[in-house]
């Protein structure tokens, strides 16, 4: 861009040289008050131009939070085609769902890209967020995993299930073994349903949700209880494959709510670079990055 406004700039000196030329071959004389013109025009062009690029100069970098894993990866291979949009991105990476939305009301970070829908809202109740969703990117399905049984059918009488201490995690956990037909839950529970919400659990399951989610990874580690359900983000980040390792895997169809997004301050809802970073997000290629790369343990949502 800066190269086309210099050269218009050249341009437009370059012809009115020439017309104060002719003015002079065809009348003998110089007109002073074309010459006036022609300076004001020039220097009108060049103020032009510097602004252009002292606004370009002036463009700040967006800084985005996000999970290691596969924000964070997904971020680095869009980077490339945001600066082809004229957007500089500044990648800030959390091991925790806390920081993130805490950077984001502080001002430390211009989005975020980590947290499902019902989360984002959980917190917005809780802590008084003045968030908004830019857009849902991808759904990171939740597997069961097991160091001892290869089935959710061989799971005993009264094993212990560990699952997130993240009350916004419940519903869709719930709902989940539901589907496996391994509890009830009462009527009319969906993704707000909590442990309080079952109805019927004919193994009399002991459900543990005092793990941080971060921390799910280790507790499947360490062998802790009979099953362990770990959200995809962390499983990757650990090294599991939730395609091969998991025994069973929470449906990734397009209905699923708890869709991956970009989050911003309401302040920032019109930022054309969060807009330009969420259109790159859905485009062509980095779905096929996305399918390529996590084999189903990533979906990318339907644009």
């Amino acid at each position: 861009m800066k190269k086309v406004l210099k050269l218009t700039a050249l341009s437009a000196v370059s012809i009115s040289f020439l017309a104060a030329c002719g003015d002079e071959e065809n009348n003998g004389v110089t007109d002073n008050n074309n010459d006036g013109a022609d300076v004001n025009e020039e220097n009108n062009t060049e103020n032009a131009v510097e602004n252009n690029e002292e606004a370009a100069e002036d463009s700040e970098p967006l800084a985005v939070g996000a999970s290691n894993v596969p924000h964070a990866e997904i971020l680095e291979f869009a980077e490339p085609l945001l600066e082809e949009e004229g957007v500089e991105l500044d990648i800030v990476t959390f091991n925790d769902y806390i920081l993130p939305n805490e950077a984001l009301a502080d001002g430390e970070i211009d989005a975020n890209y980590f947290q499902h829908v019902p989360y984002l809202e959980s917190q917005i109740d809780e802590h008084d967020f003045d968030f908004v969703n830019m857009g849902g990117i991808h759904i990171e399905p939740i597997g069961i995993y097991s160091q001892d049984y290869s089935s959710l059918e061989e799971l005993p009488e009264g094993a212990e299930i560990i699952m997130s201490s993240s009350i916004a995690d419940h519903g869709r956990i719930l709902m989940m073994l539901e589907e496996e037909g391994l509890i009830t839950l009462e009527d009319g529970a969906g993704v707000e349903a909590t442990i309080d919400d079952v109805a019927e659990n004919p193994n009399d399951f002991n459900f543990q949700d005092n793990v941080e989610a971060a921390l799910l990874p280790t507790a499947y580690d360490n062998n802790e209880g009979d099953a362990v359900l770990i959200n995809s983000n962390y499983a990757l980040d650990a090294g599991l494959s939730p395609t091969e390792d998991a025994i069973a895997m929470e449906s990734a169809d397009q209905d699923n709510p708890y869709a991956n997004v970009v989050a911003a301050r309401s302040e920032d809802e019109n930022d054309a670079r969060i807009e330009t970073l969420v259109e790159v997000l859905l485009s062509d290629e980095v779905r096929e990055y996305i399918e390529d790369n996590y084999e189903g343990a990533v979906v990318p949502v339907e644009d």
